[in-house]
């Protein structure tokens, strides 16, 4: 009778007990059942009869206690009832599934092409708490391919402005919003209140930082990439499977692997490919499907093809591995290869960057200089500077022989990122008495010649 009495309390709850041991009183035969109704590591013991109906009485308020408090928490209003109603006669979600969705927190770092579409999905999705990591502001050039800014944005801090359409979508969700760059002294801090990381980050030391913080978290790193035509999805998992340096130990140089800014990319990319990480996260939060642990989906628009690459831990891999040799996280910048702010300004400032104003009174003036266009083809049939040579970054180091004589080379590009990168090449061949042009051809559109389009 005591043993019928307690699993049917238990089965009506459907509830997890928060207690270790149970003092109950029934022959040794019925104590496995009732174990294995409770849980494996839950130790029970026969005791006294006199003392039955007493532990019985306990044991049945602690159990609806702790299922009252539960639902207190996760207990759907009338509207989100309304609002989730799709997903309900899905038997992988239903009412359970969402009240999980509703006390799940989800951390998403970048709310550009990729943290677009995640954003507003999980948000539609109704997962409670979602964390986003930004620090720039909403530019024009965003808006073709981040679908969650908007042109009355435009000049807003990229967090601000995800966070109200987030909360335009869906009231009833938590957004933190940090409006600060994602670095080795605060990410830790950040990222501990979240129980899965979606890395929505075009840059290199983002990346390994990202992963380092979820192999010493212990949670899912929801990782995507875009390229053009082309991208990447995975689950770096390290307690199910590998990590990102597992498959990228090392960095490529600098400069190698060109930004979207450089290289381009489609417009509706990173909205399939966001997606597919949005998908990926919901699938995790619930224990859902098969996930992309150990897997690389490689996705291509032109094709419109998918396909996968099985991934392994890397028994060396210096974080996730038996005898690692990264415990804590380290200078990401430096790590990569990428010269610390400061260098750049003592190397590059002091003596070698030129003002658009600047290179005007050397235009004008009677002093001959070489002006050079690092950038590419299709930039030219843009905005261009009368009387500038053109040569692309990638075929500068194989035309250093144009650049001899004693006048002054003048570099520029888009931004002035590549032709601070191209005058580092360029003293590291000997050259000396070179300076580039500090913003780029856009910053010369700006304060110079307002009839050459900013793109």
């Amino acid at each position: 009778m005591v043993k019928h009495s307690i699993l049917s309390v238990i089965n009506f709850l459907n509830l997890k007990v928060p207690i270790q041991v149970y003092f109950v009183f029934l022959e040794k035969a019925d104590l496995g059942e009732l174990r294995d109704k409770i849980g494996t590591n839950i130790f029970l013991f026969r005791i006294d009869c006199f003392q039955q109906v007493l532990i019985l009485i306990a044991l049945y308020l602690l159990i609806l206690h702790k299922g009252r408090l539960e639902k207190m928490e996760t207990e759907l209003t009338h509207e989100e009832i309304l609002r989730y109603s799709r997903h309900f006669p899905i038997p992988e979600v239903g009412l359970i599934g969402q009240r999980n969705l509703k006390k799940s927190a989800v951390l998403i770092v970048g709310t550009g092409g990729l943290g677009s579409p995640v954003a507003l999905y999980l948000a539609a999705a109704g997962v409670g708490k979602i964390g986003i990591v930004d620090f720039d502001k909403v530019e024009t050039s965003n808006l073709q391919r981040q679908i969650i800014h908007s042109s009355s944005t435009i000049g807003l801090s990229k967090v601000l402005s995800a966070k109200k359409r987030m909360l335009d979508l869906n009231p009833d969700i938590q957004v933190i919003a940090y409006d600060e760059p994602f670095t080795s002294e605060n990410a830790l801090r950040i990222a501990s209140e979240y129980d899965v990381l979606v890395d929505g980050t075009d840059n290199f030391p983002a990346r390994y930082l990202i992963n380092d913080v979820c192999v010493i978290l212990r949670i899912p790193n929801v990782y995507g990439s875009i390229f053009r035509f082309d991208g990447q999805v995975s689950t770096f998992y390290a307690k199910e499977g590998p990590c990102y340096r597992c498959l990228f130990p090392e960095p490529p140089p600098p400069g190698l692997v060109p930004s979207c800014a450089d290289a381009g990319v489609l417009g509706i990319l990173p909205g399939t490919i966001g997606t597919i990480q949005a998908t990926e996260t919901i699938k995790l939060l619930l224990g859902i499907g098969s996930n992309l642990v150990g897997r690389l989906l490689l996705y291509n628009a032109l094709d419109l093809s998918f396909e996968y690459i099985n991934l392994k831990k890397n028994p060396n891999c210096r974080i996730c591995g038996p005898n690692p040799t990264i415990n804590q996280l380290i200078d990401y910048e430096e790590f990569c290869g990428f010269p610390r702010q400061v260098e750049l300004h003592s190397s590059v400032d002091n003596d070698s960057l030129l003002t658009p104003e600047d290179l005007f009174k050397k235009l004008t003036g009677n002093k001959k200089i070489l002006l050079i266009d690092i950038r590419e083809p299709f930039e030219l049939e843009i905005s261009s500077i009368k009387g500038a040579l053109h040569i692309p970054y990638g075929q500068l180091s194989q035309r250093l022989n144009e650049l001899g004589g004693e006048q002054e080379i003048i570099l520029f590009c888009k931004t002035g990122i590549r032709s601070r990168r191209a005058l580092e090449m360029l003293r590291g061949a000997g050259i000396r008495n070179v300076k580039h042009l500090d913003g780029g051809i856009n910053s010369w559109a700006k304060r110079i010649d307002p009839n050459l389009p900013i793109y």
